[in-house]
């Protein structure tokens, strides 16, 4: 018995020291995978995070092109509201150059008439151009869908005119280089 008994506690200190051994290794283990998860779930949140400050930038810049957008065409719906006006100014204009020219040559009432008109017209024009309006004129230019409306098509009478403008039966209008009134012309084909 005197061997058994000296036996077991040998054995069982062996038993203890695995035991700690692998206790150890667990707790390494353990500690292994507790930093590879968190490294893993700081990786994940930083790309949320990365993802989330892209996101928010680009709605940044989206909302200051909006705004920008909103002051820089934010007349357009009164100023073709007087695209109008202005056709029939000229109109006027040009009738009256013809009837002044046929009927009523050297009078001072319908010369100084057609000045005062000109000088509204031009006023007009000039405060039109002043907040960001240009006159399309798109006679002898390649037809472009972007910034004309064909009304009509007609043989062309050379060949260099074919697909062009010949003529132009209502104006066209950008506004800041934004079309808001395309140009209704007659193409040569």
């Amino acid at each position: 018995m005197g061997k058994k008994e000296h036996e077991k506690p040998e054995e069982t200190q062996e038993n203890i020291e695995a035991t700690e051994q692998n206790a150890e290794g667990t707790e390494s283990m353990d500690a292994a995978d507790v930093v590879a998860k968190f490294e893993a779930l700081v990786k994940e949140l930083n790309e949320k995070y990365l993802r989330l400050y892209a996101e928010f930038d680009n709605f940044r810049r989206r909302t200051q092109k909006e705004k920008a957008d909103l002051i820089k065409y934010g007349g357009e719906e009164i100023i073709l509201s007087i695209l109008p006006i202005m056709d029939d100014m000229e109109r006027a204009l040009a009738h009256h150059k013809d009837a002044k020219d046929s009927a009523h040559k050297g009078s001072d009432k319908h010369t100084s008439l057609h000045e005062g008109l000109d000088l509204i017209y031009q006023k007009l024009k000039s405060t039109l151009t002043a907040k960001g309006i240009t006159t399309m004129e798109p006679k002898g230019e390649v037809f472009d869908p972007e910034f004309h409306d064909a009304i009509t098509n007609f043989p062309a009478t050379s060949e260099d005119m074919k697909g062009k403008v010949a003529e132009v039966v209502e104006k066209g209008y950008l506004l800041n280089g934004k079309v808001i009134r395309h140009a209704k012309v007659v193409v040569a084909n």
